[in-house]
């Protein structure tokens, strides 16, 4: 029927009937939604004015008439347009979004220039509603749509993708998951099939439709997208792999390579055709060579000659599928070839296995699979775990990457169940408890290949080791590693869970990491940071490795739980001290101070606890002072009603801080100012007032308060005099902690240089000293032993009821056993401590100290470095030696008086007979020589004990006798030339001992012109002067002037 015949109003009711159903279509429309959601609103918004319009009496004009018309063909443009992308593929929509999006414009525009030219032919009836009608024209005429932005990266990505030729089985597979994203096409084999499918048959429809360029654009996507991983059926692929396996049974086992038929060889290249297609005259050639030779105005036949007059081209798909089977035979050839070789252990021939998988994979992805399918990925894992060949386990790395790089399937084989934390990974899919009920759902459309893949077949166990091998193996195994690790273009949370539980990755990827090779340490560092979102005692497992930044960040940035955790880590972690000052260097003393600030219990605990650990390093020591941390942890060490573990954890710190010497070297603030130390020693002591106080917080105090205390002087006075340091402590020698006993000693040695005497009321007590004694007999601890010594040594030398206790507690013998075996100090504090058992008025002590061997002693200890020992044992021996005239045996005499002989020689010295062990006589222990020694090293503290000793020599009655002896001994010059360079008090004892010396003739002329010269020197002329040595410059020289030269000795052999 004319359109003319039909009544305007039909016209118009059949139009707006249109419009709606158009309108709601384009809702339903899944790609550029918002582009056929805006023509969707515009036809809505038409609708009210073409039913306004069926309610009046329409101008029936022929201009009318022809203006509804079109609004109706442009309407019906429009459902055509809805219709025709309303239930095309998915992928196909996306491909073309940008032409679809022109599309949807340019119908818009033109139904908005089709109704205004209808409301012009009916200006009349749509006064009313003419505003609204000029403005729904005007936007639908000046409407702009867009892509969206991320879909429009996509297919960009896609073109550039094509123009570069890209067939990697990576980009492929990224390409086809993003593509599958962006229109919410689950990426499983399964769902990606049905959209491939699709997708080939818009390219049938197309090639239907004669639309050539449509035809080889689509082509080019689909091969391409058909590369990924997920748009291969594995059964499939299975299966063609066992039936051109069974076709090369025919061949002989060493073939490799059967060579092309003449037709796979293109007329133009000569090379094997990859796209052939045919022309008119039926000459065959590669697609992309006779396009070229067309371009170049070439309108022949390559083949022939002949002119052609059709040019077009058409695909010769049989041929393609038989060149294709012809490649496929080629692969399944070299695969067997290579199982042969592979299976020789002759490593030449694995390396060129090796080498043609390679070139296989780079060939075509689908050898990736087909090598798996063959068995060869678990040969050359095994391989890779028994070979020493460095070329060989390289390449197999290198092979292995290629073969998993973008390509799941030989990544893992997915029947396996196992869990990591909390978490349950089945087939390699990552399922919680409350999804387990729908696991089946997962893993639809995952079918894998029975054979072992890399990961299940040993493959950390063989690969993670390569990290620690040299340059080249490690960075392959890295690059390795890292590809396993990636799920697309994600990381494969099972596989990372799998790797974390191998004890050695993160010590291997933390030493690639600080390597010298930056791609290496890129991708161990990814790596590594990836590992530690798994599971997070990953941190703590680098921490000891050597890397503490992640650690130190998670305890400075990380949620309170992940800082508990990282700082239980790393008390635990066994540090040496480099360790201990990295963690410093890298800044995470501060947050640790902070948070003993202001955290709670369990955080200020936790970071007391590192903190202890961080101290035993000097330059962490220096850090928490200069943050300010030593007043902070006092403060809370002090504090009432803080909990017993706090105030261990400063103890433990305040000791750390002043050991090794360290003293109160950092007990200052955060400028360095000294803080105030009395308090501070008061606090410590006052903390041993409670018996009933924990003895994990006593003993670091004490430590700390011996610590400061040897350090500094004064502390020790401060302790002793203002803070009752004596009594506090004297208790503690009771106390059942042997190691609190033990401190207690090393304290009491100091105290008592300053406050003896409450230290001897204490241990003149039932079963007091009987405890100093056990301390002096401890083999285990030398420094006690030194300390209880010394602090006998300390003690007055007049308690003779104390030095009786002590011979009669067997404390002498243990006393001189240190002597023999104890350090140094332990040996001048021994020495010291004896001389209350060698007091001249006390001859039964000093019988005691000879008979326990200690006079050999002595006279060994004058040849030792010790300046302070050689002293001491000259002073011992001075001592024994006073008593060694009174000790003397009278000789018998035999015969008439002029014959007279002795039976046992005279000792020269004391003029009877002596013995070491009945008279104590120096020149029978042989140490006079050494005493002489003392005077010629010119020090002073030994050369004055020196003298004391040698003046026992010359005591009244044995003067004249012991004066010889120390003549022939070649005492007297050393005595003399100390008049040139000892102090005072010095010289008057050498003046002392000449006194005694030069009342002989025979001495003053042996030695008077030495001494007259000296001392005159000494006085200055002014022999007179009152002041010491003065007179007894006086004296001495007195005596020397007494005698003159012209007298005869009496001493044989002198002048």
């Amino acid at each position: 029927m004319a359109m003319e015949l039909i009544p305007i109003g039909t016209i118009l009711a059949l139009v707006t009937n249109q419009v709606m159903k158009t309108a709601q279509a384009a809702k339903d429309i899944v790609i550029e939604k918002e582009s056929f959601k805006v023509l969707s609103k515009h036809l809505f918004d038409i609708e009210p004015v073409l039913k306004e319009l069926q309610l009046r009496q329409l101008n029936d004009s022929p201009a009318a008439r022809l203006a509804l018309e079109a609004l109706e063909a442009d309407v019906k443009k429009a459902n055509t347009l809805v219709e025709k992308y309303k239930n095309r593929g998915r992928f196909y929509l996306l491909v073309k979004c940008r032409h679809i999006v022109h599309e949807v414009q340019e119908v818009t525009r033109d139904i908005g220039r089709s109704l205004a030219a209808f409301s012009i032919a009916n200006t009349e009836v749509l006064s009313g509603i003419s505003d609204q009608v000029n403005r729904l024209q005007s936007e639908m005429q000046k409407v702009e749509f867009k892509t969206s932005h991320s879909q429009l990266q996509i297919v960009d990505k896609l073109n550039q993708g094509l123009r570069d030729q890209k067939r990697d089985q990576c980009f492929a597979n990224d390409m086809l998951e993003e593509i599958a994203r962006a229109v919410g096409v689950p990426v499983e084999p399964s769902e990606i099939s049905k959209e491939l499918a699709s997708f080939r048959r818009e390219i049938e429809e197309a090639g239907n439709r004669k639309e050539r360029a449509e035809v080889l654009f689509l082509e080019q996507v689909i091969e391409l997208l058909s590369q990924a991983d997920t748009a291969r059926d594995f059964e499939e692929m299975k299966k063609q792999y066992f039936q051109r396996a069974q076709v090369i049974e025919r061949y002989d086992t060493q073939k490799e390579y059967i060579p092309p038929l003449k037709p796979f060889k293109c007329r133009i290249s000569g090379e094997v055709m990859v796209d052939p297609v045919s022309l008119c005259t039926g000459t065959t050639c590669e697609r992309a060579a006779i396009e070229a030779w067309f371009d170049f105005g070439k309108k022949t036949d390559p083949d022939t000659g002949d002119v052609l007059e059709d040019t077009s081209l058409r695909s010769n798909l049989p041929l393609r599928q038989s060149i294709e089977e012809w490649r496929e035979l080629n692969y399944c050839l070299k695969i067997r070839a290579c199982q042969a070789k592979l299976s020789s252990g002759v490593d030449l021939k694995v390396e060129e296995a090796l080498n043609q998988m390679q070139e296989l994979i780079r060939e075509n992805s689908i050898n990736k699979d087909w090598i798996s399918i063959g068995g060869l990925t678990d040969k050359i894992i095994s391989i890779l775990g028994s070979s020493h060949n460095r070329e060989v386990r390289k390449k197999i790395l290198i092979t292995l990457k290629d073969m998993v790089e973008g390509h799941a399937r030989n990544k893992v084989s997915r029947k396996h169940t196992y869990k990591c934390n909390t978490k349950t990974w089945y087939n390699g899919i990552l399922i919680s408890a409350c999804e387990q009920n729908i696991h089946s759902l997962c893993i639809a459309g995952f079918e894998e290949p029975d054979n072992e893949k890399v990961i299940e077949h040993q493959g950390f166990d063989y690969i993670v080791p390569c990290l620690g091998r040299d340059r080249s193996i490690s960075m392959a195994a890295v690059e390795l590693l890292y590809e396993l690790l990636q799920d697309r273009s994600k990381w494969n949370e099972s596989f990372c869970c799998q790797l974390s539980q191998q004890s050695s990755a993160i010590l291997f990827l933390v030493t690639l990491l600080k390597g010298l090779v930056r791609e290496s340490a890129d991708h161990a560092e990814k790596i590594l940071n990836k590992l530690f979102d798994v599971d997070e005692e990953n941190i703590s497992r680098a921490a000891k490795s050597g890397w503490y930044k992640p650690l130190i960040d998670h305890i400075v940035q990380g949620p309170e739980s992940s800082r508990m955790s990282m700082m239980k880590a790393l008390v635990t972690m066994e540090l040496v001290d480099s360790n201990l000052k990295v963690l410093g260097e890298e800044g995470i003393i501060p947050p640790l101070l902070s948070m003993v600030a202001s955290g709670n219990i369990e955080l200020k605990e936790l970071s007391l606890s590192v903190l202890v650990k961080l101290s035993s390093c000097h330059a962490n020591k220096e850090l928490i002072a200069t943050g300010g941390g030593v007043p902070l942890v006092l403060k809370l060490m002090f504090s009432p009603h803080v909990c017993t573990i706090l105030i261990v954890r400063c103890s433990e710190i305040v000791e750390k801080l002043s050991s090794e010497g360290n003293g109160v070297k950092f007990f200052v603030d955060e400028k360095g100012v000294q803080l105030e130390l009395e308090p501070i020693i008061r606090e410590l002591l006052a903390l041993q007032q409670n018996s009933k106080s924990s003895n994990n917080f006593r003993r670091p105090a004490l430590r700390a308060l011996l610590g400061m205390c040897r350090s500094e002087a004064k502390l020790v006075k401060t302790a002793v005099l203002t803070a009752n340091g004596v009594s506090l402590v004297l208790p503690l020698l009771d106390d059942p902690d042997s190691e609190i006993r033990e401190i207690a000693v090393n304290l009491l040695f100091l105290f008592s240089q300053h406050e003896s005497q409450g230290v001897v009321e204490y241990l003149l007590m039932p079963k007091r000293l009987e405890g100093l004694v056990g301390f002096l007999e401890n083999d285990y601890n030398s420094d006690v032993k030194m300390a209880a010594v010394g602090l006998l040594a300390n003690l007055p030398k007049s308690e003779t009821s104390l030095t009786k206790k002590l011979i009669e507690l067997d404390g002498l013998p243990a006393i001189i056993n240190l002597l023999k075996s104890g350090t140094m100090e332990a040996k001048e504090h021994a020495l010291s401590a004896l001389f209350r058992f060698t007091d001249p008025a006390n001859v039964k002590s000093q019988q005691i100290v000879v008979e326990h061997g200690a006079y050999p002693l002595f006279v060994n200890f004058l040849k030792v470095n010790s300046v302070t020992a050689k002293a001491r044992a000259a002073a011992l021996i001075g001592n024994l030696s006073m008593s060694s005239p009174k000790l003397t045996v009278a000789s018998e005499k035999t015969g008439c008086w002029c014959f007279r002989t002795s039976r046992v020689p005279v000792c020269p010295a004391h003029g009877g007979i002596c013995n070491v062990n009945t008279s104590f006589c120096l020149l029978e222990a042989k140490a006079l020589p050494y005493i002489v020694k003392l005077l010629h090293d010119e020090v002073e503290a030994t050369a004055y004990e020196a003298i004391q000793t040698l003046s026992t020599l010359v005591q009244d009655g044995c003067t004249q006798r012991g004066a010889i002896v120390l003549h022939e001994a070649g005492a007297i010059d050393p005595v003399l030339d100390i008049l040139t360079w000892g102090t005072d008090s010095l010289k008057g004892e050498a003046l002392g001992l000449l006194e005694k010396v030069l009342i002989s003739r025979e001495m003053v002329d042996n030695y008077g012109t030495k001494a007259r010269y000296l001392l005159v020197g000494l006085t200055g002329r002014n022999v007179h002067d009152d002041g010491l040595p003065g007179r007894k410059v006086a004296i001495v020289l007195s005596l020397v002037e007494r005698y003159s030269k012209s007298s005869t000795s009496i001493i044989p052999g002198l002048f």
